[in-house]
């Protein structure tokens, strides 16, 4: 990907309309760490008035890429994507870290990241106290470098392996295909799994494609493009197999969703022949609450179920499905019909996951940004937060915990899904 830095770096006007809602502004206010700062220091990087030495690094690595800067700014300037690209530009000269190799290594070898996580699983209770309720893991004692940070639960055998690919829940001819997303492959299944029992109420058929890979985020937001490139082909030249045969491509993760649809084609475009092969694909990827509300009668048939005592859930937007992909109602409309939907004061505050850098290397960081977001979540006095992300899951599942707040974390499928088995018990 060739970006032009010095034409986003001049179209910034200087407004200070995308400072006060920076997410890594609020909580590190220098003006280097927010949007204009980010874009003023790529365009003298481009126009070779700074070095890309290790201080420049850490300044470019404590960007959330939460997108919020591009849908406050008047003329949504790309600062995400200038983030990303000189993310790559720091990965070519420093390198990667090697915890990030091997993990890049393995989102491109499913077969082998199968093989090791099954394996890993088998030891994690010696370590690890196992929370089915809640999908997730919480170390028995501080651990060297994690502490007791609460980690999402690694299944012994993943969503893919559990699941034949084609199943059929209808005589009619109607299929979607379901892109899984690594979070919902290996930690939070019942995701996956209560996605599967809604498309089962609705008879709509299922297609699970089992050579489907990684979507790429992990190794795009840290700027290896190689890994990218890799992904991307190995997924659209399996997806053209099957394609034609299927109505939709739906995706129970906002940043995936995100990712394919908008990222893959920006990547894409110095290759006019991918570039094509991709547009084909995404023009049938949808978020799973977009597809659901919008293209079946999901929201009618939830109109008929009765539950008798509503629970509060309150929702928090995902960045990559709010301001990126624009989606928000179509959750918010489906959990209304069968549970008491309380707002927070802010739920399009990012909830400061930040992706494997912010993760691993800047964690403080990223629990700073969390406390406001806890409070909020407090505030509503809602006994569940729901959100179509797994990356917020994790964040906000860590963050919960750390704050001794009595909320449980549930996908917006899971609720739907737990909606509609009520229903038939009653």
């Amino acid at each position: 990907m060739n970006f032009d830095f010095t034409k986003a770096s001049e179209a910034c006007v200087k407004c200070v309309k995308c400072v006060p809602s920076c997410t890594i502004h609020k909580i590190n206010s220098d003006e280097v760490t927010s949007p204009r700062g980010f874009l003023e220091l790529v365009g003298a990087y481009q126009r070779g008035e700074l070095e890309l030495d290790k201080n420049a690094k850490d300044i470019f690595e404590k960007c959330f890429l939460c997108s919020t800067c591009v849908s406050i700014c008047p003329t949504s300037l790309p600062t995400d994507l200038a983030i990303e690209n000189v993310r790559h530009d720091i990965a070519e000269k420093f390198g990667i870290t090697w915890f990030k190799k091997v993990y890049f290594f393995l989102l491109r070898h499913r077969g082998l990241m199968d093989f090791s996580f099954s394996f890993i699983s088998v030891f994690l209770p010696v370590l690890f106290k196992i929370n089915h309720e809640t999908q997730s893991m919480k170390p028995r004692v501080s651990l060297p470098f994690i502490g007791k940070r609460v980690f999402p639960l690694l299944n012994r055998k993943s969503f893919l392996q559990r699941h034949k690919k084609e199943i059929k829940n209808s005589e009619e001819s109607e299929k979607v295909a379901l892109f899984v997303g690594c979070f919902s492959n290996y930690h939070y299944t019942k995701t996956a799994d209560s996605l599967l029992e809604i498309l089962k109420a609705l008879k709509i058929n299922v297609f699970i494609p089992p050579r489907q890979r990684c979507c790429g985020a992990p190794a795009f937001f840290t700027g290896d493009f190689k890994t990218v490139d890799m992904l991307i082909k190995q997924n659209v030249e399996y997806f053209e197999t099957f394609i034609d045969d299927v109505e939709a491509i739906v995706v129970p993760e906002a940043t995936c969703a995100a990712m394919i649809k908008e990222d893959w084609g920006r990547f894409m475009q110095e290759q006019p022949e991918w570039h094509e092969r991709v547009t084909k694909i995404t023009s049938k990827v949808f978020m799973a609450s977009e597809w659901l509300y919008a293209k079946t009668d999901l929201l009618k048939y939830l109109k008929t179920l009765h539950m008798d005592d509503k629970i509060n859930v309150t929702y928090h937007d995902p960045c990559h499905a709010r301001k990126v992909l624009k989606i928000f109602k179509e959750p918010r409309a489906l959990l209304a019909e069968n549970y008491n939907l309380v707002e927070m004061s802010d739920p399009n505050q990012c909830c400061g996951f930040g992706g494997v850098t912010i993760q691993s290397e800047k964690f403080e960081l990223s629990k700073k940004a969390a406390k406001s977001k806890v409070e909020m979540i407090k505030q509503t006095k809602a006994k569940i937060v729901s959100a179509e992300c797994g990356a917020c899951r994790m964040q906000l599942t860590n963050a919960l915990d750390k704050n001794d707040t009595k909320v449980i974390f549930s996908h917006p499928l899971e609720l739907i899904a737990e909606a509609i088995r009520n229903s038939k018990k009653s």
